[in-house]
């Protein structure tokens, strides 16, 4: 009997590791899947995800807390109980969206928290409390083995269905087809936990139950847990809005920081005799001169940034997990402490993407973060020599001086401060910070004080000082910084520039991608020309209101910007005077754009400019095939649509020229090339594709210039849709050899 009992062991484990791993893939699955179907319905604002992600988060704690309350009674109860909920869950299968429509004066911050619990809440709330409950269930049929290990196959398949989505099923699978997907998915998985049901002791054995057989941890113990759980959830956030603000901006970067924060759950859940020196001693370097190195964010080494923000968060994460995991109760006390995990989790995340957008008007979480991490990360002496230095009762006179010495040399090196990686001062006072810092490394309260004085030299200091001058304003759409230069002032979004306006006479003249030789600027001065006086005109995306400009008395123009801080800076405080000096008249229609044009009557535009691309980030609902019926509805059959689609990172002709095709336009594209004078006058490159469904008035517009030429379509290229959308085959970087479109 014992000898069967062994041979059934990797049998028992491997239905445990499966149905974990299927749970987990579902779960991470549907994030992205039920955010894309909503897209249409609730527009593509951040306060939309950030409410996703609020209720993901909710229903998740609820899923942990859920199991932990089942670890009161009998494990086949559990079971039993488990299976009915997951039985009322299936209720709402096919996974998808409830039939509403989003209120005109509705809130989306209160609104779509209602519309993603209602629509997917009993389900996800099933499937999240599966991995604690599961690996409780482990622990009892194996006869009490550990059973902490199982939780990364969670992780990993947390890990495949986050990645699996962008790059598997999104691009191969209309919605409805994804949502019959997860639907059969499901079902596999109510099979799987019935299995591992069946595992667990039958009789007395089954039923008679003690709830707890170790001893409780204390407060601090389990404010711990929560705390070592807050900080990387909090810097997987951050992480993820300070590169794709001040770093770089490329396409689903987000999914890289949460991917990486999933597998290092995998690394940390398990022994091994090289994880505590390696910890010990690397994670404390890492963060000292990698954290340090980001603050500066230097945009000459932009990709190289993003790659050691990946690998500091990485290590972090691995460096605060390791460290819960060691700290873990029996696996009797299993289900609190996920749930302890579960609340540090969700506070981080609260923290990073709800409250610090609000409290601070820079990313000043990401560097209090790694401050965080610096204070928690298992610590080790580097050398022998260093580690008799801190030996002897005189240690914490020896921390005090060196302390001293910190702050002696932060101070010289803010004395002459450079840009970025600085001047000499400030090179030479960030070495002379680091070299001191690798010293303190294994005292604790020393090192942190070098990492902040590492943070502060390489970008701290600056950061305040603008804050201090109150030239920044912060919003849930990004960090816009206005910058005051002799002959022109500049409008920033992260590092991406959004506007310029000259000074002096000068103030008046269109720059960057909207100069007259643009595609956008020769359509806009020929407005009297084909629409008459009274041309009617819709422009989204308001940046600078640079295109106002264009304006003439009599003109009828209407802004769509979904920023309240763009209207602040562009209208309300004087910062740009595009507005003001050339259209005052001009209409400003905050919210999503696409929500407000879907409003408008039939024909009530002449011209309708598409700009909202900022930071080279695609709101995917404003391309879709839909989106440009809705275009040319209130256009009217003679109107004309521009699409600015200059993008470092996709190929967007394509796109424009799908829903082209699909939608009966006949489309010229200028990609416009400044010349040397024109750069003097802040003139940029730009790609602009003119649309119109009357080919009469596309002549017109293309008729005094080379530079407009047809827009040819890519008959493979499947259009986007609110069905079906992806980015992986526009992508720039899946497509090195292809010729600029």
């Amino acid at each position: 009997m014992e000898e069967r009992n062994g041979k059934d062991r990797p049998r028992l484990r491997w239905l445990f590791v499966v149905a974990i791993l299927s749970g987990s893939f579902l779960l991470f699955l549907v994030q992205p899947m039920v955010a894309r179907m909503a897209l249409p319905r609730v527009g593509g604002a951040p306060a939309v995800w950030n409410s996703a992600m609020l209720v993901y988060q909710a229903l998740l704690l609820g899923g942990y807390a859920y199991a932990h309350w089942l670890s009161r009674v009998p494990p086949r109860t559990q079971a039993g109980i488990h299976m009915g909920v997951l039985a009322l869950a299936a209720l709402w299968l096919p996974i998808g969206l409830i039939a509403t429509q989003l209120p005109g004066s509705a809130e989306p911050a209160l609104w779509v928290p209602w519309l993603f619990g209602a629509s997917i809440g009993p389900l996800f709330f099933a499937i999240s409390a599966q991995a604690p409950l599961l690996q409780r269930w482990y622990s009892v049929a194996s006869g009490g083995r550990d059973p902490y290990a199982l939780y990364a196959a969670s992780n990993i398949g947390s890990f495949g269905g986050l990645i699996a989505y962008p790059l598997l099923v999104e691009p191969n699978m209309a919605l409805k087809a994804q949502s019959w997907l997860w639907t059969a998915g499901y079902a596999l998985v109510f099979l799987l936990i019935i299995a591992c049901a069946t595992r667990l002791p039958r009789g007395s054995r089954g039923e008679a139950h003690v709830p707890h057989t170790s001893p409780p941890p204390g407060l601090r113990r389990v404010l711990l847990w929560v705390t070592l759980a807050f900080v990387p959830s909090g810097l997987m956030l951050a992480t993820t809005t300070f590169l794709t603000t001040d770093i770089v901006a490329m396409p689903m970067l987000w999914v890289l920081p949460l991917g990486l924060y999933l597998l290092s759950f995998s690394v940390a859940f398990r022994d091994g005799e090289l994880m505590p020196e390696l910890i010990g001693k690397l994670a404390p370097v890492v963060v000292l001169l990698f954290g340090a190195t980001l603050i500066a964010g230097d945009q000459k080494y932009a990709y190289f940034n993003a790659l050691i923000g990946l690998a500091l968060l990485f290590l972090v994460a691995v460096a605060l997990h390791w460290r819960m995991y060691q700290l873990r109760p029996a696996p009797d006390r299993l289900t609190g402490f996920y749930l302890a995990m579960s609340v540090g989790g969700a506070l981080g995340g609260v923290f990073a993407g709800l409250v610090a957008p609000v409290v601070f008007d820079w990313t000043y979480e990401y560097p209090l973060l790694i401050l965080a991490a610096g204070a928690l990360v298992p610590q080790s002496f580097l050398l022998r020599l260093t580690a008799r230095f801190w030996q002897g009762r005189d240690r914490w006179l020896k921390a005090a001086v060196l302390m001293l010495l910190i702050a002696v040399i932060v101070a010289w090196g803010l004395i002459n401060p450079g840009n970025s990686l600085g001047s000499l001062h400030d090179q030479l006072a960030f070495v002379a910070v680091a070299l001191l810092g690798l010293v303190a490394v294994g005292m604790r309260l020393p090192f942190v004080v070098a990492l902040a004085g590492g943070l502060f030299l390489f970008g701290g200091w600056r950061a305040v000082e603008t804050s201090l001058s109150g030239d920044r304003t912060r919003s849930y759409f990004g960090v816009y910084t206005v910058t005051d230069l002799p002959a022109e002032r500049r409008l920033a979004h992260g590092t991406t520039l959004h506007g310029i306006q000259l000074k002096g006479n000068r103030a008046t003249m269109p720059t960057t991608y909207y100069v007259p030789g643009s595609g956008v600027g020769q359509a806009m001065e020929a407005l009297p020309a084909l629409y008459g006086p009274g041309a009617r005109v819709g422009v989204v995306g308001l940046g600078t209101g640079t295109l106002a400009c264009y304006a003439v008395p009599g003109q009828q123009w209407r802004f769509f910007e979904i920023d309240p801080a763009v209207v602040q800076l562009s209208r309300d405080s004087g910062a740009f005077t595009f507005l003001s000096r050339c259209a005052p008249w001009a209409q400003i229609v905050l919210g999503d754009a696409r929500l407000r044009i879907g409003e408008m009557p039939d024909a009530s535009l002449d011209l309708l400019a598409l700009d909202a691309f900022s930071s080279d980030t695609v709101p995917m609902h404003l391309m879709t095939t839909e989106a440009f019926d809705t275009y040319g509805r209130v256009l009217g059959p003679h109107g004309l649509l521009l699409v600015h689609i200059s993008n470092r990172f996709l190929t967007l002709a394509r796109v424009v020229a799908g829903a082209a095709d699909r939608g009966g336009w006949h489309a010229a594209r200028m990609e416009y090339v400044p010349s040397a004078l024109e750069e003097l006058d802040e003139a940029t490159s730009s790609d602009w594709i003119a649309l119109s469904r009357d080919k009469t008035v596309l002549d017109r517009l293309t008729a005094h210039s080379q530079e407009w030429q047809p827009l040819a379509p890519w008959p493979r290229f499947r259009p986007w849709t609110d069905d079906y959308a992806s980015v992986m085959p526009v992508m720039r970087v899946f497509q090195p050899s292809m010729v600029e479109e």
